[in-house]
């Protein structure tokens, strides 16, 4: 049990997949929370849990993170079922364990707040998106500034500090200017930990049938440049340290769930549509809400399940490896799998250098993306897709 124990995962996703609407550039897999069997799902959530952790006993946990959908949609009582099954299948927390929920401003009064600190969760990342209530209704979030303060002030009044909140650029009629003041009222702020995203227009969204239509008003690539560029700086200069494309933090109090992802670890997926990957297994679960729920009626609910290739876990090592602003060590890649980096991807990574998007470690054991490389770290991460799984 005990070299068991020293394999299994030490991260766990929980996916929430109810919302109070459903915004229109978001193709998570969520759905409306009206009528749905909310509790339903959630006993099928911890027979998930059973299963799974009959079939990889978990060892020492060092992150949970609830993700959406919005998981603070939940009544308290529904919260606090859901938190007493994390904690009846997960026992075993790490003493500095990060719990991270997602949450959207306007859905967490005190009581629910209460209700997710008395039952482990450390860590609040907030969906703001933006500080101008005009760009939150034109993407169709239906919370406002106002409603961003609140639930900050709420989540410090039950001692919940280690909080971060979610900005996007490249929105609909946003310009630079906006985005500045955006990134300044943020900033005022003075969380821990920050993450700014670009809209990315996805199939099966209102904004795709939009753009389709040439009836969504988005800026220019090269207004969008600007707008990475000014937020770069701006975090810079308030001493936050970008480890990551899009995420920015504190010293020390990056996010150590995403981390988990990124340095292509183990975690455990759970939850309707949830992705998993245990053992070189990954997995995609059902994402139905009913199908999901009578599904877990019967076993683990599976919609698929497969194998990673050990030429695809060594490209999803660099691939996910490079988007920390870190990157990649040599002595990590040789841990992993025996074999040197250099003499693997030696072609991909000697293009990379020489077109100036890649550099090397002070210390000549890794690579990272230089200044240049963070603006197109897209083309970079493309270099290396196939190149050992044609």
């Amino acid at each position: 049990m005990k070299a068991e124990r020293s394999r299994a995962p030490q991260a766990v996703y929980i996916h929430i997949p109810f919302c109070t609407n459903k915004c229109f550039y978001c193709d998570f897999n969520s759905y409306v929370l009206k009528d749905q069997p909310v509790m339903d799902y959630l006993r099928a959530l911890d027979r998930e849990m059973e299963l799974t952790v009959q079939q990889t006993p978990p060892g020492e946990i060092r992150s949970i993170f609830v993700g959406g959908g919005t998981p603070t949609v939940l009544n308290p009582q529904e919260m606090e079922f859901f938190l007493a099954s994390v904690r009846r299948h997960f026992p075993h927390w790490s003493s500095d364990i990060e719990f991270t929920m997602e949450a959207n401003p306007g859905t967490t009064d005190l009581d629910k707040m209460t209700v997710m600190k008395d039952g482990g969760v450390n860590r609040v990342s907030f969906g703001v998106q933006a500080f101008q209530n005009e760009l939150l209704s034109g993407i169709g979030r239906i919370h406002n500034t106002d409603d961003v303060y609140r639930s900050l002030d709420n989540a410090r009044a039950v001692g919940l500090n280690n909080l971060s909140i979610d900005l996007m650029f490249g929105l609909p009629n946003q310009t630079v200017e906006m985005l500045n003041y955006s990134v300044s009222r943020a900033l005022e702020l003075g969380l821990p930990h920050y993450s700014i995203y670009s809209l990315k227009v996805e199939e099966n969204t209102l904004f795709h049938t939009l753009y389709h239509k040439n009836q969504l008003p988005l800026p220019s690539e090269e207004e969008e440049l600007n707008m990475y560029l000014l937020l770069m700086e701006r975090m810079q200069q308030a001493g936050y340290k970008q480890y990551e494309i899009s995420n920015f933090a504190k010293p020390g109090l990056a996010s150590r769930h995403n981390i988990t992802y990124w340095k292509n670890e183990d975690y455990y997926g759970l939850g309707a549509g949830a992705h998993g990957y245990v053992g070189r297994q990954r997995h995609v679960n059902i994402k139905g809400v009913n199908p999901y729920v009578e599904a877990a009626k019967a076993g683990l609910p599976r919609l698929e399940q497969f194998g990673v290739s050990r030429e695809e876990a060594m490209e999803d090592f660099v691939m996910v490896g490079l988007r920390m602003l870190d990157g990649i060590r040599k002595a990590d890649f040789r841990k992993q799998f025996d074999e040197e980096l250099d003499d693997v991807f030696a072609q991909p990574l000697n293009k990379m250098l020489s077109a100036g998007l890649l550099e090397t470690h002070e210390d000549g054991e890794g690579y990272r993306l230089s200044k240049q490389g963070v603006l197109f770290g897209n083309e970079v991460f493309a270099e290396f897709i196939g190149i050992l799984t044609v």
